[in-house]
């Protein structure tokens, strides 16, 4: 768990998508966890034209930030790194279902396929 100063959440959140992204890999890696929103029916999901997104966020606090208006009914809920890569990956690939990265309050965020966000986790966690 990360307890993060809320100066330092303002100042993470002002970052660009990029940003987001590269910050959500060294915190996954760092803590061994992914967040989710969840409910009574899974995991929240986004829609983009093209693609139906989960969208994960690095701490707590910004999984939480997001349970607001139609998601206040959600819960914050951390998925260990391990399960993420053996369960997580494959069920999403399996499903034809993408990630979108820390996404900000105006649904922004890289999208990834399954297999193209393990292979980004993989090679930020050896730099």
């Amino acid at each position: 768990m990360s307890d993060l100063p809320p100066s330092r959440i303002t100042e993470i959140l002002k970052l660009d998508q990029q940003q987001r992204f590269q910050y959500l890999c060294k915190e996954v890696n760092k803590q061994q966890q992914i967040w989710l929103l969840i409910d009574e029916h899974g995991c929240v999901m986004l829609n983009t034209e093209d693609e139906d997104c989960v969208p994960v966020w690095p701490n707590k606090e910004f999984a939480e930030d997001w349970a607001t208006e139609e998601w206040s009914h959600c819960k914050a809920e951390a998925i260990s790194l391990n399960k993420w890569r053996e369960r997580w990956t494959p069920g999403l690939e399996d499903d034809e279902l993408s990630i979108v990265v820390f996404p900000d309050k105006d649904l922004k965020g890289l999208i990834f396929f399954p297999d193209e966000f393990e292979h980004e986790l993989n090679l930020k966690n050896k730099q």
